[in-house]
């Protein structure tokens, strides 16, 4: 039997290796898609029971490393708090059959879902419409956008936005805008984008509408544009109008507006004053909205570290964002090996009997196989024949030895964009690839380290593989490019000794592989 026939879902179905905050084709996949990990589940616990026992903290702070599910996990908290309608399921019936044995979060759940909540959700590298990010409002522009856009209003032209919103406040701003679409022959829609050609018609418009004088109405958008300044208690006393209008339309005791943002942590790492500009903004938010808007955000580093590489002087500063994000949630390595299994590596019945027997057969040879020696760090092996069946045909130890690889050349500046956390680099995608690569080979053969290497390649920096490829076209020796491979994988991971027993452990691809022979290839190569 071969290794692609042994897996319950076809192993090279499309899968979307990297989750864009913004991208809504296939909500409902995602949502089906999603694996709620024993972690998360924990994590998903805490934060529930912050949401819904409000005591100070409104914001949370999701860290991991690339590709281990932050924007999925965004994603789904976002549509889950609002309880998105999809194709005539709700999210949370969606979701609730993934905490089946779990009651307390069900429970958690359902009544987080219970309050009426909207979300934005909005990735903030995209949104920033700010060049530098030396202009100290950076941060805060890009909130004040989303916010103005959500409640219908021009969110590229912050004076334009609060013109409407003055407006609505008089309840004029239907009416203008029926006036404008009769006088200038277009929609409103169209027409703001064009405000300064549009200016007369405009001016005609709102002199229709507040019975003003048209001479004095002739210049009110360059008024609001040099009279616009956008400061955080503005945005946070808006924020509040909002949520209190909506339950009051509603007739809720309780409404909430959340803030889901992706990526910040790169976005704001390298620069104090947006950093204090997000803890300003979420202390804001708090003291006027009292836990009725959260802000989510995710970062690759956890948040000590963010602050840490802020230098020794303003740590205190930075004591007053943790405080504010005192919600935590780090994904971590097991969170990933969880999901490569449930989503990937499930196997048919026949399969499990196949590998049931290859489990019996081998395994008092775990131990010499896949246990590195030389003072290398200790790797978990195969726990019982269940890991085995769930992992299988990867090893253990590849899942955290990878991890580590792709954390280590980031560090080392390897990779094309500083943090790009590009598809191709999510663990998911570069396991994909690998048991598409192998799908041939026959039940009882290993995925070996190297092939690793192909799932990130197109990531890398051309200099940095520039041995490798060169190697490609001089060597013809097949093995020894693999193994060349390997060690670049290694290279800077400094608990993994790479002596030649334990490159033998790398470069095993199958069970009753002739270790002498394997260990002097190795030598050779």
């Amino acid at each position: 039997m071969t290794l692609k026939n042994i897996f319950l879902k076809p192993v090279d179905r499309p899968i979307e290796g990297v989750i864009k905050a913004d991208d809504e084709a296939s909500l409902r996949l995602e949502i089906e898609e999603y694996v709620l990990t024993n972690e998360v589940e924990k994590r998903l616990e805490e934060f529930l029971d912050a949401y819904n026992n409000y005591e100070g903290a409104n914001g949370v702070w999701v860290s991991g490393f690339f590709g281990s599910g932050k924007s999925h996990l965004l994603k789904m908290l976002a549509l889950l708090l609002e309880n998105r309608e999809m194709d005539g399921a709700s999210t949370l019936d969606l979701f609730l059959p993934k905490c089946s044995e779990n009651e307390i979060l069900r429970g958690d759940l359902k009544r987080a879902v219970s309050i009426p909540a909207k979300s934005i959700l909005f990735n903030i590298d995209q949104k920033a419409d700010v060049i530098s990010k030396t202009q100290i409002d950076a941060l805060l522009a890009v909130f004040v956008k989303v916010f103005d856009e959500m409640c219908g209003y021009y969110g590229k032209q912050g004076h334009i936005a609060q013109f409407e919103r003055d407006l609505d406040g008089r309840g004029l701003y239907k009416q203008f805008k029926a006036e404008y679409e009769s006088i200038a022959g277009r929609p409103w829609q169209k027409g703001r984008e064009q405000a300064l050609l549009e200016g007369p018609n405009i001016a005609k418009a709102y002199a229709a509408v507040t019975s003003g004088d048209p001479q004095s109405a002739a210049g009110i958008l360059d008024k609001y544009r040099s009279e616009y300044r956008v400061s955080i208690e503005d945005f946070a006393d808006n924020v509040n109008a909002y949520i209190e209008k909506q339950a009051k339309e509603g007739g809720h005791k309780e409404f909430r507006l959340n803030f889901f943002v992706d990526e910040v942590g790169q976005y704001i790492a390298d620069n104090t004053k947006l950093m204090t500009n997000l803890q300003t903004i979420a202390e804001s938010l708090a003291t006027k909205c009292r836990g009725r808007a959260w802000i989510i955000v995710t970062a690759q580093e956890e948040m000590k570290n963010v602050v840490g590489e802020m230098g020794k002087q303003q740590g205190n500063d930075f004591s007053k964002i943790q405080a504010r994000f005192n919600n935590r949630m780090k994904l971590s390595s097991a969170d990933v090996a969880e999901v490569i299994q449930k989503r990937l590596l499930t196997k048919t019945e026949e399969g499990v009997n196949q590998l049931s027997d290859v489990y019996h057969a081998q395994t008092n040879n775990f131990k010499t196989l896949f246990d590195f020696a030389d003072g290398s760090a200790t790797y978990r092996n195969f726990r019982d024949r269940d890991h085995f069946i769930h992992s299988y045909p990867f090893v253990p130890y590849q899942f955290a030895l990878f991890q580590s690889a792709i954390q280590n050349l980031s560090q080392h500046n390897a990779f094309e964009g500083k943090h790009s956390s590009v598809g191709e680099r999510s663990m998911l995608g570069v396991f994909q690839q690998v048991a598409i690569h192998i799908g041939n080979h026959e039940v009882g053969q290993l995925a070996t380290f190297d092939l690793m290497f192909e799932g990130i390649r197109s990531a890398l920096k051309s200099q940095i593989q520039r041995a490798i490829i060169q190697a490609e076209k001089q060597l013809d020796n097949a093995f020894a490019i693999r193994l060349l491979k390997a060690l670049f994988l290694v290279k800077y991971v400094k608990e993994f000794k790479p002596t030649v027993r334990n490159l033998c452990v790398l470069m095993l691809d199958a069970f009753d592989q002739d270790l002498p022979a394997l260990r002097a290839k190795v030598e050779e190569a």
